[in-house]
């Protein structure tokens, strides 16, 4: 592994920054807080949330909430995206091969695990509850990246080999994230016929940008097309495609928060990669690496945003749907990734990487067990709340609740390293 401590832990700390004063401020002064959050900047945009006026008329506006989550987070969600690219397509890549699969089969078990506790649980409550709670079933099928890694270090050492198997298992379980958000979350009426812009949009850029240059240079050792477009065009194309294929997305009636996933593939990209959001990616010299970088900061800045426009909830808003993401996280995702992890490696003949056990699993299931970033996410486009509907109060409630369960995730830290005391883990620096 490289180095990555430095990084994460910037990346984590704005974002706690961001969603402790949002705690207090709406604790505090709700409504200064949530006046501020949902501040209209822009009414009758062609980019923002869609709403009724008093006439029935739909039309969008642009507010503070829907540019720090739709807009500003879409390049959150393109440097994750990044990532599982690489790990995809490169040769050395960490999805690839059977050194992933048993990673994989795990993700797949820390994602079934929460969502069977969560609506198990749902159901017993009876069926009035099941319906109010029942499309938040994937709040707590994700795992909070930086955070768990962070966690993981603590508990097992940097060296040691299941570190690198949360990393995996993170990854995948971000890759999967994305699809649900996709398929199973639209933003609004789907218009699929928008993605074909968006489609398009990369198509023509990777052509015109990448392929094409690289073609008109065969047998020119000095490159000159490629030298043009990486030094003179630099990175426009790529952003003027970003921006046609994040509108495409909000028109389409998926969440716009993905719209820049379908052009992170066509950048220029080195043959090879350093790992997960490593310092030795800094030297490198390709396009998407350099974007990436230079997108470090202004992210912080962002997921600092994210925190404060999405964790100010009130702490008289727990309830049943703060138990029951809790429940998810906390006992479905141990449990599952011990599970599936354990048929991957002992019935599928899978194994696990050199020095791990198989009661690590479990222990590993309890670190991926902190939601907080994605899971805020996904709350918040899970239990929307209209602003102009009769039972807005009703849905902000169970909208709150949830998020209360994502934050309070973070008791999956303190379970880990009693866990790992139990289980007696090795702590292997290195």
């Amino acid at each position: 592994m490289y180095r990555v401590w430095g990084f994460l832990t910037e990346y984590s700390l704005l974002l706690v920054i961001g969603a402790i004063l949002a705690l207090i401020w709406a604790n505090t002064s709700p409504e200064t807080y949530h006046h501020l959050i949902e501040y209209t900047l822009v009414d009758n945009s062609w980019i923002g949330a869609m709403h009724a006026d008093a006439e029935g008329h739909m039309h969008r506006s642009l507010t503070v909430h829907f540019l720090v989550n739709d807009l500003l987070m879409a390049l959150f969600f393109a440097m994750a995206g990044k990532e599982v690219w690489e790990a995809l397509v490169l040769e050395e890549g960490s999805l690839r091969g059977k050194k992933a699969m048993t990673p994989l089969v795990a993700t797949a078990g820390g994602m079934f695990g929460p969502i069977l506790v969560y609506l198990g649980i749902a159901s017993l409550l009876g069926s009035t509850t099941y319906e109010a709670v029942s499309n938040g079933w994937a709040i707590p099928t994700a795992t909070d990246i930086a955070f768990s890694y962070l966690v993981g270090r603590l508990v097992f050492g940097a060296g040691h080999p299941a570190v690198r198997f949360l990393l995996l298992l993170a990854i995948a379980d971000d890759a999967a994230g994305l699809i649900i958000l996709a398929i199973f979350y639209p933003s609004g009426d789907l218009a699929p016929q928008w993605l074909l812009v968006s489609f398009g949009a990369a198509i023509a850029v990777f052509v015109l940008a990448n392929w094409l240059p690289r073609r008109l240079d065969t047998g020119k050792p000095d490159r000159p097309w490629s030298s043009f477009c990486r030094t003179k065009l630099s990175f426009w194309p790529y952003l003027i495609a970003a921006c046609v294929s994040w509108y495409a997305f909000q028109e389409s009636g998926i969440h716009p928060a993905l719209g820049l996933l379908p052009i992170v593939p066509t950048i220029p990209h080195a043959d090879r990669g350093f790992g997960f959001f490593a310092e030795a990616e800094e030297h490198m010299t390709d396009l998407l690496n350099h974007i990436e970088h230079a997108l470090k900061y202004p992210v912080e800045i962002i997921l600092f945003l994210f925190g404060l426009a999405n964790a100010g909830v009130e702490f008289n808003s727990i309830g049943t749907p703060t138990w029951l993401v809790m429940a998810g996280l906390l006992i479905g995702k141990p449990l599952g990734i011990l599970v599936m992890g354990w048929i991957a490696a002992r019935p599928m003949g899978l194994g696990l990487p050199q020095g791990m056990r198989v009661i690590d699993l479990f222990v590993v299931g309890c670190v991926a067990a902190i939601g907080f970033t994605v899971s805020l996410f996904v709350a918040t486009v899970a239990f929307r709340v209209d602003p102009g509907a009769p039972n807005m109060l009703a849905e902000q409630a169970v909208q709150d609740a949830a998020k209360m369960g994502a934050l309070f995730s973070f008791a999956a830290a303190i379970i880990a390293l009693i866990a790992g005391k139990l289980c007696r883990v090795e702590k292997q620096d290195g």
